[in-house]
């Protein structure tokens, strides 16, 4: 498949992803098929195999259609929500991870055609080095190793030649997508999931919008002691080509068997990353996945892919800070009364306070104990398993919800932050570095005290 042109009509587009559905739905018969007549403990294991074999199919054939529908894979490969039995679920995961950096190819000829029409000239003059072998495959590009006329080392992100087209198709698809998932995860909010997707797709196909994005993230981290966003080629960005500055790093996925001072520390710089951008900046990217850090040998740690990016007013800004106050705070009460107030309750008598911050701390939890603690790969995934699984005390409160995108997208972020520091086992005090963001505290640690100290002044904490 490495050189076979994208479909990009809806017809074809729907053919390969009805092909999917087709193929769970028929092993899930044949399972049934294979059950009669056995005992209970050989129909499990009948059942968890074959549920491990559809999902693996499934991340095989979300890979070959690209696009949104990858997309799908792609998300569900930060955080295990259950879909496979656990014996099963590191190989699984494992698979899904691919899905981030090493999708299917395009052969170069195709991907050079496209540079040479989106920039105007030929590669030779455009780069005075371009590595034909790309660095990483995703969703809907990939991304090259090349060099200026005047030295610098870029990387180039170019979309696959009709992708676009492909991605809008799976759009319109996107409920034969989600139906294919819900065979293996029944208490999955399809429809919320299927919103997100859409939205972010629509905006992740313009980079030039991501060049606007990482051009204001960039401005923020210019020179800080151990943040770095690469600075954009703006000349050289166009809708489907992004030119940026190269970044010479180690995966984030590598770091698995690094000591733990190093895996506590660029834990701790995510972390800061992401929370201090928002409650700092009042701006931040949704989407903190491994696939889009980079951490240098000079310890500074890279942030990639803008694609999506939220700036939040003064208001929205408010809303997040008294919720996370009350949470820290463990005050029941205030958290319902703020929940009320900004109408994430459009009827607050149907949850009680105690309920409310029950739930919440299914997620925040780790952002509310004063004291050290070390996340681990399943804590994202225990999470997510309480608040979306209907058999969950806390599903109903979802239910109930009417949350506006910002706080969503706020929600995704540290859930995500959250899988990437488990994934790292790492150990930190984060609610002490909460504080720093929601009430203005000293800095809790070293690197706290280099990130006040650059940029100099205090954060701006709401009333």
């Amino acid at each position: 498949m490495s050189d076979r042109d994208i479909p990009t009509s809806r017809m074809a587009r729907t053919a390969l992803i009805g092909k999917v559905a087709a193929g769970q739905a028929a092993r899930h018969a044949g399972a049934k098929i294979a059950m009669v007549g056995r005992d209970d403990d050989k129909k499990r294991a009948v059942l968890d195999r074959r549920q491990a074999e559809a999902a693996q199919a499934l991340v095989d054939g979300l890979g070959l259609m690209r696009g949104a529908a990858m997309k799908v894979g792609q998300m569900l490969s930060m955080v295990d929500i259950g879909l496979v039995p656990e014996e099963f679920r590191a190989d699984f995961q494992r698979s899904l991870a691919q899905l981030r950096d090493s999708a299917p190819t395009v052969s170069f000829d195709k991907m050079r055609a496209l540079i040479e029409a989106e920039l105007g000239g030929k590669l030779r003059d455009l780069f005075a080095d371009f590595d034909e072998k790309p660095l990483g495959a995703a969703s809907i590009g990939q991304v090259y190793r090349a060099r200026l006329h005047d030295g610098r080392a870029v990387a180039v992100k170019v979309q696959y030649p009709g992708i676009d087209k492909a991605v809008r198709a799976d759009l319109k698809n996107l409920g034969m997508i989600m139906r294919a998932i819900k065979m293996l995860a029944p208490g999955l909010d399809v429809a919320a999931t299927a919103q997100e997707i859409r939205e972010r797709i629509e905006e992740e196909l313009d980079y030039e919008l991501e060049a606007q994005n990482q051009r204001m993230a960039a401005r923020l981290y210019a020179g800080h002691p151990f943040i770095v966003v690469p600075g954009v080629v703006s000349s050289m960005c166009t809708p489907h080509v992004l030119v940026t500055e190269f970044f010479e790093g180690t995966k984030f996925d590598d770091l698995a068997t690094a000591d733990q001072a190093l895996r506590d520390r660029v834990a701790e710089i995510v972390f800061r990353f992401f929370g201090g951008s928002l409650y700092r900046h009042h701006q931040f990217s949704p989407d903190p996945h491994p696939g889009n850090f980079l951490v240098g040998a000079d310890g500074r740690v890279a942030f990639l892919d803008f694609g999506l990016y939220r700036v939040m007013d003064e208001r929205s800004m408010r809303i997040q800070t008294e919720v996370l106050r009350a949470i820290v705070e463990h005050d029941a009460p205030r958290l319902h009364r703020a929940f009320a107030d900004y109408g994430f309750l459009p009827d607050p008598s149907r949850v009680t306070p105690e309920l409310a911050l029950r739930y919440v701390l299914e997620v925040f939890w780790w952002m509310a104990d004063d004291r050290e603690i070390q996340l681990d790969a399943n804590s994202a995934s225990e999470a997510m398993v309480q608040t979306v699984n209907p058999t969950s005390d806390y599903f109903a409160i979802a239910r109930h919800q009417a949350l506006p995108a910002e706080y969503i997208f706020v929600m995704r972020m540290v859930v995500m932050v959250m899988a990437a520091i488990g994934q790292l086992n790492a150990t930190g005090n984060w609610t002490a570095i909460t504080g720093e963001w929601i009430y203005g505290a000293p800095p809790a640690t070293e690197l706290g005290r280099l990130d006040a100290a650059h940029f100099g002044t205090a954060i701006e904490v709401p009333a």
